[in-house]
């Protein structure tokens, strides 16, 4: 085996699963700029996932829609102006 490969720089990090609010906190070398304080009042970085065990079908036996059309439809409106803008310019 090759010496030297893994990562050693290890930390407790928070996942936390965006579509039903559900955190787990394990360890990880993921880098992040986002934190979160959990009950126990300690600050930790915090990945956000779009799904987890608790919101997949497969685990869950149950089929949830992920709201990406939502998302779509926001990133929309927000740039709205921009895309006037550039229409309007041509």
């Amino acid at each position: 085996m090759k010496k030297d490969i893994h990562p050693k720089d290890y930390r407790l990090v928070v996942f936390k699963d965006m579509s039903n609010e559900y955190t787990f906190v394990s360890k990880s070398t993921v880098k992040t700029k986002e934190t979160i304080v959990l009950e126990d009042g300690i600050e930790y970085p915090l990945i956000k996932l779009e799904i987890s065990h608790t919101s997949h079908p497969f685990y869950t036996g149950k089929m949830k829609l992920v709201d990406t059309a939502g998302r779509i439809d926001k990133f929309k409106s927000k740039y709205q102006k921009h895309i006037d803008r550039n229409a309007a310019a041509k």
